[in-house]
């Protein structure tokens, strides 16, 4: 086995002797294998798509290790002799699927599915590992990890389409300490019923095998190589993992280095921080060497090897000996706590200690780990070509970068004991007339997300020895360790004059205030740092909560109120005194977020919706379509598909500037360089064709920059290479010369665009209509705001799969594409211009998409034209699978909008007039933007503002186009609405929960605002929604308790509101065609495609009651015999666009017409069939029809008609809130929600849909 690579995938063996040792464990695993259930969603680690099981055999004491890995940081060469399992080694659809997957399934918690086989993965690494520890035995079908574990197993891991309540779910059902009664709805059991643990798939532990037997063979017959202490060099002497130091430097010194770009390596995930944008000659392995693995113990404290990984450091600091101080104990608990929220799980499971400090060293990497190791006084151990050195981590820091001779071999966390010594402040020390001392120590972050992959705004961590003063009773510091870091500067530092400042003094109010003063001269973050402001303040904020509890003159009486599992308030008094009336001053009090973060990841919750059997199934919350396939990993995206022969990989090379002139594109002569197959630009368009990348009915955009590029992020050119890797690599090396002579400043701001007149026109049809007389209503206003402001900012699409496509050339100047579109026809049309061929010679196909919330609308069309050029051009498969960064540059996001307004209103909160002046920033083409002014205006209008007008401009700025994202327009709408209630209520003194009612529609009023979209009198629903809000969720109650909350609380606020919402639908024409075949099973085609919000599962239903027309109570048998194909559009044409949350419901009418007309058809020959027999059954029914020349296929061309194209629906919703006064942390404590939807097709599906969208 010697010089190749040897490990197991599901069980099969793979023995390499070549491999570009650049390569990654989830590349090789979607181009190298059929196993294509890990999915690239970021690249960085940060988002668990690509979670895989990897596991390591100690053939000493024949056990297995498991832990789950991010496969798109852990490279290939790294798993020599390791077993990789993913969600296909599970289970599948042909030998049976996981309690897992079936679980997913049955608790509704997959929708797109793209990210579920990496949240299967990851909840069986912590399943497995649950099931191997000496816990009492669980009852049968469940395991021994807890409701806890369950629920954080998955804390990495990221969804954007399902909402994680289902998915906390189906965590939460393998618990051995689960009460059933608390999971949401699921197909296992109706309401009402019993929820046992029989009823579920039952979790069978030890039946998935992650290590074969084969490859033990292989670990034990190598351990003699493995342990003979020679370097195990391999693949072409690309990959060296040498065994001791002497043979590292034996390495480096070597010849074959000289020159060459090197990379040292233990787990990679630095990676996923630092890309790299070029290729390096050499990898070294450092996980050879023993001394960095090692971790000692004793009483100076723990040292560990700069290569143990920090979940290891995790087990280690936790486990308590009993010969270790209480004090020792709590420090190196709170550190685990804190590195418990570094990362994720399946990132600290291969990311170094030392590769954490490393990156904080080199690249001033904002790392959490550094900061607290240096409040706890940690020293390193660091290994020069030279000699070995000590320095405190300190010192360490603030070395030069080191260079790849300098290794970082140990980190020592002393003990108090030594931290004592080295300050001469043990108990023996302390003066007479103070009582005794104590250790405090405490960490900090503020972060984006509390747990999961997310660097912090700033984190801290503070060490103190103190003590109380006998005769003063004020607490005095003997020591002080304050660490600050993340918030802007190099690394993370001591703040050396705050700690001497307070050292020796008694903590009173005027020496905290001093010492806050002294802070802020300390903690300046550089230049262009973002969030400075609020990072200052956070230092301020975290120093002030570490020494407020020691001071006595700062001490506050603290209650809490929560809810308990009746719903009954409950208050919890927390006194907040100082430490002399503390027995332990090792635990601080803790905010409610923190003791969320800390006890739970997800609160209880209770659904309620009811469905009849009249429609039976439609109405019926049945499973998915296709999530079984999806949990499995054996759904296809488009980047699923097995590439063809010669098939090569493009990369977007863009525009890094707004507006200027392209001079030159040349390449810098790197390795990566070497790689480019060829260059296709705006030359490259066939006679015959247009510069067109996509576009929509307002106009469409160059496909390539020309000359003069418009905006950041345009596309110039396409690198093409043979791998995608290879391709990103290399778009990267482009060497762009731009110019901007002659050329103006661009157009950045709205505000810009106002002063240049640079607008966009919006179409008559489009633009909104004034409500009422502005100066009537405010003429009858008590009062008036005027020229109010509010910005909004943009937003970037988040779709876990991101832009992808494949495009084959074909026979007769054809080309078939395969694109993650919402819009299939509309690509369609737009690469048969660019290409200058019909329409019919080009096909595209879509079958299901990652996530799209409208990103998959216009902004997908460039990939698919990009990759149809390049294949047309080259006449080879050409892909294209856009890196995060790339996507989140070119592909836009939401509108910015700037608005105005001027409102009036009586002295009741009555609102008699609202004028707004709206500037929406579109960006450098149309795409959708001249329609956003009349969705942002429709759910304005949601209250009765007396009167309403408003001025609209649609700003052209040189910046990426805006396009539709999830409510485009509905959302800025909505915002501004209650920020003029909020604003009111505020001018008045009022609660705005009066003025938001006050302000609600009657139906004449709503009838004025919408038009006949209000319909009749009883379909206005939306008071009694809000009154059943309110009575339901005991709302004057508990606004009651926020109240007296606020009162005990000074650090700590609530706050409860409600909102409602009027969404105005819009129906567009649809086709359907719904065809059975001779065997009696049925395939139906709709114009929609699939992003995760059901719509095949829904169209599934419809077919079934369609048909089921003509069986008696044959509805249900038909269900399981209806399979939903995917949108081709020389299949089935007009399919139009998947968007505004309407494809579900006009595609099931058109199957539904189609239904009725091949009911029609085979009514007759029933009635003819049933006088010769009793009864006829379906396949009778359908094969005597084919014999008889009946069309067994119907289409329909579904046009709304006028008096239903528009509608409204009704919904309404209440949240309280906690924050943190100090550090602006946020907790949402409840959320309550009423929607009336009318009659839901699948409530499981809609319920889904309401939790994503939260």
């Amino acid at each position: 086995m010697e010089g190749k690579l040897v490990f197991a995938v599901n069980g099969k063996r793979f023995e390499l002797a070549e491999v570009d040792p650049s390569t990654s464990l989830l590349e090789f695993l979607r181009t190298r294998t059929r196993f294509t259930g890990p999915k690239l969603g970021c690249g960085e680690g940060g988002c668990g798509a690509c979670v895989v099981l990897l596991s390591t055999y100690d053939p000493v004491s024949d056990q297995v290790k498991d832990f789950s890995v991010s496969s798109c940081l852990t490279l290939l060469c790294s798993i020599n002799l390791c077993s990789v399992t993913t969600t296909e080694g599970l289970g599948n659809s042909r030998d049976g699927f996981h309690p897992i997957h079936q679980r997913f399934t049955g608790f509704h918690a997959s929708q797109c599915g793209f990210c579920t086989p990496g949240m299967c993965m990851s909840l069986f690494s912590a399943l497995t590992n649950a099931d191997k520890t000496n816990r009492p035995e669980p009852p049968n079908g469940l395991s021994k990890i807890t409701k806890l574990e369950a629920e954080k197993a998955i804390a990495g891991n990221l969804c954007r389409c399902t909402g994680y309540r289902p998915i906390a779910d189906v965590c939460r059902s393998f618990a051995a300490d689960v009460d059933l009664e608390d999971l949401g709805l699921n197909t296992f059991w109706k309401k009402g019923e019993d929820a046992i643990v029989s009823k579920l798939p039952s979790h069978n532990r030890g039946k998935i095998c992650t290590f074969p037997d084969f490859l033990k063979s292989v670990v034990k017959t190598s351990l003699d190589t493995l342990m003979n202490g020679n370097n195990t060099n391999f693949l072409e002497s690309q990959w060296y993992r040498p065994t001791s130091f002497e043979g590292l430097y034996q390495v480096l010194n070597s010849n074959a280095f000289i020159g060459s770009r090197t990379k040292l390596v233990v787990g990679n995930t630095g990676s996923g921080v630092y890309k790299e944008n070029n290729l390096y000659d050499k990898y070294i392995d450092l996980k050879g060497i023993p001394e960095l693995s090692v971790i000692k113990r004793d009483h100076t404290g723990i040292s560990f090897g700069a290569a143990v990984t920090i979940s290891r450091a995790i087990e280690m600091l936790k486990e308590n000996a009993d010969s270790v101080p209480s004090a020792e104990k709590m420090v190196f608990n709170k550190i685990a706590d804190h590195l418990d929220k570094v990362a994720s799980p399946f990132v600290r499971n291969m990311a170094s200690l030392g590769g954490n400090l490393i990156m904080a060293q080199k690249y001033q990497f904002a790392s959490d780990v550094t900061t607290i190791l240096l409040a706890a006084g940690s020293t390193v151990c660091v290994w020069t070509a030279s000699d070995r050195r000590i320095l405190s981590l300190e010192d360490f820091l603030g070395w030069p970068p080191l260079d790849e001779k300098t290794i970082l071999v140990s980190i020592l966390i002393p003990s108090i004991s030594m931290v004592e010594l080295s300050y001469g402040t043990d108990q023996h020390s302390v003066s007479s007339h103070r009582s005794e001392s104590n250790i405090i120590f405490e960490t900090y972050r503020a972060a984006p997300r509390p747990l999961g992959n997310a660097v912090s705004y700033l984190n801290s961590a503070f060490l103190a020895h103190v003590s109380s003063d006998k005769i003063t009773g004020n607490t005095v510091l003997l020591y002080l360790h304050l660490a600050f870091g993340a918030y802007g500067t190099e690394h993370a530092i001591r703040a050396r004059k705050v700690e001497k400042f307070l050292v020796g003094k008694e903590l009173e109010v005027s020496v905290l205030l001093e010492a806050i003063k002294l802070l802020k001269e300390t903690i300046i973050p550089k230049q262009g740092t973002p969030h400075s402001s609020y990072r200052s303040s956070l230092a301020v904020a975290f120093l002030f909560k570490f020494l407020q509890p020691l001071s006595k003159d700062l001490a506050v009486h603290e209650n809490n109120y929560h809810d308990n599992a009746s719903g009954v308030a409950v208050i919890t008094e927390h006194p907040n005194e100082n430490f002399n009336r503390h027995s332990d001053l090792s635990h601080h009090e803790a905010s409610n977020s923190e003791l969320f973060n800390s006890s739970c990841v997800l609160l209880s919750s209770n659904q309620m919706i009811q469905y009849g059997k009249e429609y039976h199934p439609v109405g019926v919350p049945i499973k998915k379509v296709g999530a079984e396939i999806q949990t499995s990993g054996e759904a296809i995206y488009v980047d699923d598909i097995p590439s063809p022969k010669d098939c090569l990989y493009g990369a977007f090379v863009y525009s890094t500037h707004p507006l200027a002139r392209i001079e030159s594109i040349k390449f810098n002569p790197t390795l990566a360089s070497e790689k480019i197959i060829t260059y296709i630009g705006v030359n490259d368009i066939p006679p015959g064709g247009k510069n067109v990348g996509s576009g929509t009915m307002f106009g469409t955009e160059p496909l390539f920059a020309d000359s003069l590029t418009e905006c950041a992020g345009q596309p110039l050119g396409l690198v093409v290479a043979e791998t995608q890797r290879y391709a990103n690599m290399a778009a990267k090396q482009a060497n762009v010369q731009y110019s901007t002579e002659n050329l103006e400043a661009p157009i950045l701001t709205v505000e810009d665009a106002v002063r240049r007149l640079s607008f966009f026109d919006i179409p008559p049809f489009l633009y909104p209509q004034n409500v009422g007389n502005l100066s009537e209503g405010m003429t009858e206003a008590e009062h008036k705001i005027l020229s109010a402001e509010v910005k909004l900012g943009s937003q970037y699409y988040f779709y876990m799969e991101t832009q992808t496509a494949l495009a084959i050339p074909d026979e007769d100047n054809c080309i078939v594409v395969y694109s993650s579109t919402q819009c299939p026809e509309t690509a369609q049309g737009l690469i048969a211009q660019c290409l200058g061929i019909p329409d019919h010679n080009v096909r595209v196909i879509t079958r299901r998409v990652g996530g799209g919330f409208g990103g998959k609308a216009v902004r997908a069309i460039p990939v698919a034209t990009a990759c149809a050029l390049a294949a047309y051009k080259l006449q080879r498969p050409v892909r294209m699978y856009l890196d995060r960064q790339t996507d989140m540059v070119m592909t836009g996001g939401r509108h910015p909008m700037k608005i105005n307004y001027s409102v009036g209103f009586k002295s009741d909160g009555k609102i008699t007039a609202l004028h707004i002046d709206l500037l929406i920033n579109a960006g450098i083409t149309k795409d959708v933007s001249p329609s956003i002014p009349y969705s942002v205006v429709g759910t304005l209008r949601k209250y009765n503002w007396g009167a309403l007008s408003f001025d609209i401009k649609v700003c052209r700025t040189n910046l990426s186009s805006k396009s539709a994202m999830r409510a485009p327009g509905e959302a800025q709408g909505s915002f501004i609405a209650e920020t003029v209630i909020e604003h009111v209520a505020a001018f008045l003194s009022m609660d705005a929960n009066l003025v938001r009612n006050k302000n609600l529609h009657t139906y004449k009023s709503i009838k004025m605002f919408y038009g006949s979209s209000a319909g009749e009198t009883p379909e206005y629903t939306l008071p009694a929604i809000v009154d059943e809000l309110i009575s339901s969720t005991s709302y004057f109650n508990r606004l009651a308790m926020v109240r007296h909350f606020n009162f005990c609380n000074k650090w700590r606020k609530r706050g409860i509101s409600w909102v409602p919402i009027v969404h105005q639908v819009t129906l567009r024409p649809t086709p359907g065609k719904v065809s059975i075949l001779n065997d009696s099973s049925i395939v139906v085609e709709v114009g929609g495609i699939e992003l995760g919000q059901g719509l095949w599962t829904k169209v599934k239903q419809i077919t079934a009651f369609g048909l089921g027309q003509l069986l008696e109570g044959g509805s249900q048998k038909l269900l399981d015999r209806v399979r939903i194909i995917q949108a081709d559009t020389l299949s089935l044409i007009q399919g139009g666009w998947t968007a505004g949350s309407t494809t579900s419901e006009s595609s099931c009418e058109a199957v539904r017409l189609s239904c009725s007309i091949l009911v029609d058809r085979l009514k007759s020959l029933k009635q003819s069939l049933e006088e010769k027999t009793s009864s006829v059954s379906w396949e009778t029914l359908i094969s005597q029809a084919s014999m008889q020349g009946v069309n067994l296929s119907a289409s329909t061309y579904w046009v709304p008609g006028t008096d239903s194209m528009q509608y409204l629906n009704y919904g309404a919703a209440t949240s309280e809130v906690e924050v943190d006064i100090a550090t602006g942390a946020t907790t949402i404590i409840r959320s309550d929600l009423i929607y009336d939807c009318g009659q839901s097709l699948n409530p499981a599906v809609d319920m889904g849909q309401v939790y994503s969208a939260d």
